[in-house]
């Protein structure tokens, strides 16, 4: 039974997240039938993925494994599949033949993630729903100086999600980069796993910073605290992306 590796993009915004559920449509679900509609709907086969995204985030590099009954070749598995996927925002960008023992989840070493914060006064059109839209100047200085107060190896209690499933909240983030790309605000984060609504909460804290209601010190007095009502609001899941995973 030929395991494969996937790399897909999708529009997070239909969907429930990328993990089947009883309360609507997933990523997941939408992969594992156009992979059904290839074998003839004689069966469902599970795909894993390295990011359990959450409703309405997206994905331009998520990466998933596959064990199927039947030896397609890559070629003909992507062309397929995004036949299956046409009416659905998500594509197929590669595929090939992984190792048997390959896990796309638990083999991952590094997870990269981009929030894009809009900064201009008009509302998005072409863009609605895949950033946030903050109709004010904010200082992307300012917002990179503090976010360096959250890299390295701490616990991120203040900034986990009060449903989140981790074991520890400590965690350690690699890179938390902040930049301008011109009416747009691009927050990058690196690290071998997050904890639920990480980014999201991150991304919420340096808006403040980047308003000037907070400073640097403020974002580190909110991880010292341990306690998510130390940090700032959630940011909502339209800016976030998972970009890129490391193996």
């Amino acid at each position: 039974m030929p395991r494969y590796r996937l790399t897909l993009e999708y529009h997070g915004g239909p969907y429930v997240g990328w993990q089947r559920q009883d309360s609507g449509r997933s990523v997941q679900q939408a992969v594992e039938e156009a992979l059904a509609a290839m074998l003839g709907n004689a069966e469902t086969p599970q795909v894993f993925a390295a990011g359990r995204t959450d409703a309405g985030v997206h994905a331009r590099g998520q990466v998933a494994h596959v064990d199927l009954p039947k030896d397609f070749t890559p070629a003909r598995l992507l062309t397929g599949m995004n036949f299956h996927l046409r009416l659905e925002p998500v594509s197929v960008l590669h595929i090939e033949y992984a190792a048997s023992d390959f896990n796309a989840r638990l083999h991952a070493k590094q997870r990269h993630y981009l929030y894009r914060i809009l900064t201009r006064h008009p509302p998005p059109t072409i863009e609605a729903g895949l950033v946030w839209h903050v109709p004010v100047k904010l200082d992307a200085e300012a917002m990179h100086a503090a976010a360096q107060r959250l890299v390295g190896h701490h616990d991120f209690t203040s900034f986990r999600a009060s449903e989140c499933q981790a074991k520890s909240p400590l965690k350690t983030l690699e890179e938390l980069r902040v930049e301008r790309m011109g009416p747009e605000i691009h927050i990058h984060g690196r690290s071998r796993s997050f904890l639920h609504h990480q980014m999201r909460n991150m991304a919420g804290t340096l808006k403040l910073v980047g308003e000037g209601k907070w400073h640097a010190d403020d974002v580190s007095a909110a991880l010292a605290a341990r306690d998510r009502r130390a940090a700032g609001p959630t940011a909502p899941p339209d800016g976030l992306y998972f970009m890129a995973v490391d193996y």
